[in-house]
């Protein structure tokens, strides 16, 4: 049946000029057109196969490659500026204000003249203490001859024992009273010297709060103004407990090492900037508050192009200490599991996935400080994990990640790209 099937179909395929002719014998030419017809079925079969199958590539990563550094343990804490010094100008003496010498706002030096009072009554109180002196000490020649006379003339028994002891008492009064005059004309002198208000310290100086023609005493409890010196200046900070006891115990367990006795300090300003002077660290409070669980600490940093203004908000980088042969894991490429866990994915030395768990001390930067988990060599995906799973076999490329931003910057200078690293054989079955 199969052959005379076979033959109707050739012999419709062939039309009627290849018709066999009547009574011929055609059973000898079936096998053989069967066996061609087979063959290009096969073929048919086989080619469909091979375009349905193609060869299914790796998968890219990108990978960075870690190894043990030193790394600088920072504490980022907020805080705010202060000025290094601060001096409300207060009248010492009492009078009419003639007039100002400053100008307001501008920079000051210490012994710069600010306000004028009114030195007309205390020039008179100085001319008349200055009169005093010269009548006192005028008192005292004839006090010191009389009572030299009265020393020879006691031994004669020519005046009395009790004259001379008053004579004595007398040159005694007189000096005294010298003393006395002396002591008010200096007061006078430093009165009149207090109508000319100087600047206590120097910096920058406010505006004034009273006017000329202002009546003001010595006792008053309005400033004149106000003076703060902007550089140095000073950045008050606050830190957790919890994170002294941290940092205590790294360095008891020698995981981490003091920087040494100059702590440097940086600053971060509020638009996200850093500020181009670096501070030193001044002390740390002995206390924590009750209230916050804080304590405070003190830095003091160099400000001659006046950046910083008291009250500003800053955030002070704090260089703690070292921590040595320490891995630094980029914080995009470390997720969280159902507990909680930091996880990250590495690519292992035959090529495939596969996912640890991470203990991850701190942040330091866009990084991750890790304690446990990594090796010296690891390779850890930090980009294309979404299309991966473990167990699988990737390309890896190896990348450079921006420390500024965190983003992958570039590929490294002598990676592979995925078109130039060799293919193996191994292709994707529906089993994988």
């Amino acid at each position: 049946m199969v052959h005379s099937l076979l033959s109707r179909r050739v012999a419709a395929s062939c039309g009627p000029r290849f018709r066999a002719p009547e009574g011929a014998i055609r059973r000898p030419a079936l096998p053989l057109l069967a066996a061609f017809v087979l063959a290009g079925l096969l073929a048919g079969c086989e080619q469909k196969s091979s375009a349905q199958a193609p060869a299914v590539t790796r998968p890219e990563v990108s990978i960075v490659t870690l190894h043990p550094q030193s790394v600088a343990i920072t504490a980022e804490l907020p805080g705010r500026t202060t000025a290094f010094l601060v001096a409300e100008v207060r009248p010492q003496v009492g009078g009419i204000i003639q007039k100002r010498l400053f100008t307001e706002g501008s920079e000051v030096k210490a012994g710069d003249p600010l306000y004028q009072i009114d030195p007309a009554s205390y020039q008179a109180s100085l001319d008349s203490a200055d009169a005093a002196l010269k009548k006192a000490e005028a008192a005292v020649p004839s006090a010191q001859a009389k009572l030299e006379r009265y020393q020879s003339l006691v031994k004669q028994s020519a005046v009395s024992k009790q004259d001379y002891d008053d004579a004595e008492a007398s040159l005694l009064e007189a000096k005294a009273d010298v003393a006395s005059a002396k002591a008010c004309l200096d007061t006078a002198r430093i009165n009149l010297e207090y109508t000319t208000i100087t600047a206590p310290i120097g910096g920058r100086i406010e505006k004034s709060s009273l006017t000329p023609g202002t009546l003001v005493t010595s006792s008053q409890t309005t400033a004149l103004t106000t003076i703060r010196t902007l550089d140095p200046i000073l950045v008050d900070v606050t830190q957790s407990s919890t994170n002294l006891l941290n940092l205590r115990q790294a360095i008891a367990a020698g995981r981490v090492k003091l920087s040494g006795a100059n702590v440097t300090v940086r600053l971060k300003l509020e638009n996200g900037t850093l500020y181009p002077h670096p501070g030193r660290l001044e002390f740390r409070e002995s206390y924590v508050d009750e209230s916050t669980g804080t304590y405070g600490l003190r830095a003091q940093f160099p400000n001659p192009d006046r950046l910083l203004l008291p009250g500003m908000y800053v955030r002070a980088v704090i260089e703690e200490g070292v921590a040595e042969n320490s891995f630094l894991v980029p914080q995009r490429a470390v997720s969280h599991n159902t507990k909680g866990e930091a996880v990250a994915m590495f690519v292992t030395a035959d090529g495939k996935v596969e996912q640890r768990v991470l203990t991850a001390r701190s942040s330091v930067g866009n990084n991750w400080l890790v304690d446990a988990g990594v090796a010296d060599g690891d390779r850890i995906i930090v980009e294309g994990t979404q299309l991966v799973r473990v167990g699988q076999e990737v390309s890896p490329v190896e990348v450079i990640i921006d420390e500024t931003t965190g983003e992958v910057r570039e590929h490294k200078e002598g990676a592979l790209s995925p078109a130039q690293q060799p293919q193996g054989p191994t292709r994707l079955t529906a089993a994988d």
